[in-house]
């Protein structure tokens, strides 16, 4: 709660008994019981108890009758109640309404009745007032601190690379067009290019909390159309391996912090397991084969789509792992700034957890005449790639990366149903408001 205008917490301390202080929230109830009214009082850290009594309180009438989700400031004496939630109540000597809410509301923050996804969606400023709603985001802040922490600590720099490109990052078309003054342009499907050609600088270990913006015609559980990541990349590395190894620990650390999000998991009833590293290592060839002893059809050099994920999820389950790499996918279904490893393979690898990709990496393609080459190969154009181009031909080391989905993330680690649980205003095929 807001006590004395300028200090926030919603915590009412042993020392502020018998204190005048001010709190402020959203009124979440008021229980009128005819010579005594009692109102809960919500911010985001909890809920605090004011009571009100008709003979003393000459605004008894004017608060009693407010809606609910009003804005109200209150000033009054603390006083110790073993018998109210907290602890704690306030005995109001004023109150000041900030803002009068309408009826009715378009859903309920603390009912139990259920309501349409989509209804939340279209109303999630209110949404977001549920406790167990609140707590996917203050979980999700906790994963991108974490990571912010765990990456300086190894060395890497946060970087902010352009979102506005003049060409794609991967190849295809799944891009959203933009008029860029007299020419085309694009929002950018990732960071990587940039990433790349910071590894000439001598900037060699960088991440950014990334948004990626994809114009794929998909309306799934699992899909976004504007995304963010944490992606990273890292210069002098032997080989992908020198990749996954601050891939897992970051993951590992972000379990860790998560797991001590108690209030939260709690509202959200989830209990966290800290997975052991290293993380198994299963070779993309090597599932094929074991997705087609289970009855599955699956090509060899098709990359895994949701049903194959979710099966191998149940292979690994099986073997005691929710967290798990898939390595050396074949070349022609990564992208051309993948090394290769051979003639078919690739030194490239996913990360799943619980049946589903979290993230993806691999080691980079440094020579500019094989990524030259990879290009054509992918029926790329190299001229359109010259900016990108030019930082390989003045010295780049070998280097690698990866981006971890901050909402596929979140989504395996609170086993969320849909993916716009995790994110604030989702933006998919057919939402663009609000």
């Amino acid at each position: 709660m807001h006590r004395y205008r300028t200090h926030y917490s919603t915590e009412i301390k042993p020392e502020d008994d018998g204190k005048e202080v001010r709190v402020a929230g959203w009124v979440q109830d008021i229980r009128n019981l005819g010579s005594i009214a009692f109102l809960i009082l919500r911010d985001r850290k909890g809920t605090l108890q004011v009571t009100l009594f008709k003979k003393e309180h000459p605004f008894f009438e004017k608060v009693v009758s407010l809606p609910r989700e009003s804005v109200v400031s209150i000033m009054g004496k603390c006083k110790a109640n073993e018998k109210v939630r907290n602890g704690y109540e306030i005995i109001p000597e004023e109150i000041e309404i900030l803002s009068t809410s309408e009826k009715p509301l378009p859903l309920g923050v603390v009912d139990k009745v259920g309501v349409e996804f989509d209804t939340r969606l279209d109303n999630r400023f209110i949404d977001l007032r549920k406790p167990e709603v609140q707590a996917i985001f203050k979980i999700r802040d906790v994963v991108i601190d974490t990571a912010r922490e765990f990456l300086r600590e190894e060395g890497f720099i946060e970087v902010h690379t352009p979102k506005i490109v003049a060409s794609c990052s991967e190849g295809g078309t799944n891009l959203f067009e933009i008029k860029y003054f007299d020419r085309k342009a694009f929002l950018s499907q990732s960071p990587q290019l940039y990433k790349q050609m910071l590894m000439a600088t001598g900037l060699d270990r960088v991440f950014e909390i990334a948004w990626y913006f994809r114009a794929e015609e998909h309306n799934t559980r699992r899909h976004l159309n504007e995304s963010t990541a944490i992606d990273v990349e890292m210069a002098f590395i032997s080989n992908e391996e020198d990749v996954m190894h601050i891939l897992e620990l970051l993951v590992q650390n972000i379990w860790k912090r998560v797991k001590e999000c108690e209030e939260e998991l709690s509202l959200l009833g989830k209990d966290i397991k800290i997975p052991n590293i290293p993380f198994p290592r299963m070779k993309y060839t090597d599932l094929v084969e074991m997705l087609k002893e289970r009855g599955m059809e699956v090509t060899w050099g098709d990359d895994f789509g949701s049903r194959e994920e979710r099966e191998i999820g149940k292979i690994m389950e099986e073997k005691g792992n929710e967290m798990y790499f898939i390595t050396e996918y074949p070349l022609d279904c990564k992208p051309f700034y993948t090394m290769p490893k051979d003639d078919n393979l690739s030194r490239s690898f996913d990360l799943g957890c619980k049946g589903m990709e979290i993230a993806s990496g691999s080691q980079r393609i440094h020579d500019v005449n094989l990524l030259m080459e990879r290009l054509k190969a992918n029926g790329l154009n190299p001229k359109d790639f010259e900016d990108y181009l030019k930082a390989f031909r003045y010295g780049m080391p070998p280097h690698g990366g990866f981006g971890l989905g901050i909402e596929r993330l979140l989504m395996a680690l609170l086993d969320l149903a849909n993916i716009r649980e995790c994110i604030l205003f989702p933006r998919d095929r057919t939402r663009l408001h609000p």
